[in-house]
């Protein structure tokens, strides 16, 4: 797993949003900067925990001039139940075949409960409106992800 760095362009992409809609991240780009969250699995514990403080944070991220996008290898109808249920004002993305995932390199092998398999490993990008990325987050907890990404906007 080789995970792109700051620097790097991030690859184009287009995914259906929790509303089966096709979404493209240079359509995205062309109105802000986005931070492009990758999480696991929609309405777990922890995804759940940091979907809604980045829900809490959205309009400080937005005037901050970025647009929070989170993606996970769900289907749509679940990102639709996800949203729902816990109110997320932001874009949800499917990407069901982890291609997106794995051109971002963050799907590879990952341990739990001393199995090993691979999965989609919690890393958000910061990309700029030209398609760099500017800032890969990829030390925080759910709980406080919102405020490192705040503080480094901050800053």
């Amino acid at each position: 797993m080789q995970t792109l760095t700051a620097g790097q362009q991030a690859p184009d992409f287009t995914l259906p949003d929790q509303q089966q809609q096709p979404t493209k991240l240079s359509a995205l780009l062309q109105q802000s900067r986005v931070l492009l969250y990758f999480y696991p699995k929609a309405m777990t514990p922890g995804c759940t925990v940091q979907a809604c403080a980045l829900r809490d944070s959205n309009a400080e991220l937005q005037a901050l001039g970025v647009t929070v996008v989170g993606i996970s290898t769900d289907a749509p109808a679940k990102l639709a139940k996800f949203a729902q249920r816990d109110q997320l004002n932001f874009l949800l993305l499917g990407d069901e075949t982890h291609q997106v995932a794995a051109a971002f390199g963050v799907w590879g092998p990952k341990k739990f409960m001393g199995k090993e398999y691979d999965g989609l490993h919690r890393v958000s990008f910061l990309i700029n409106q030209d398609g760099s990325i500017a800032k890969v987050f990829d030390n925080f907890k759910t709980s406080n992800h919102h405020q490192v990404v705040l503080d480094y906007l901050k800053s």
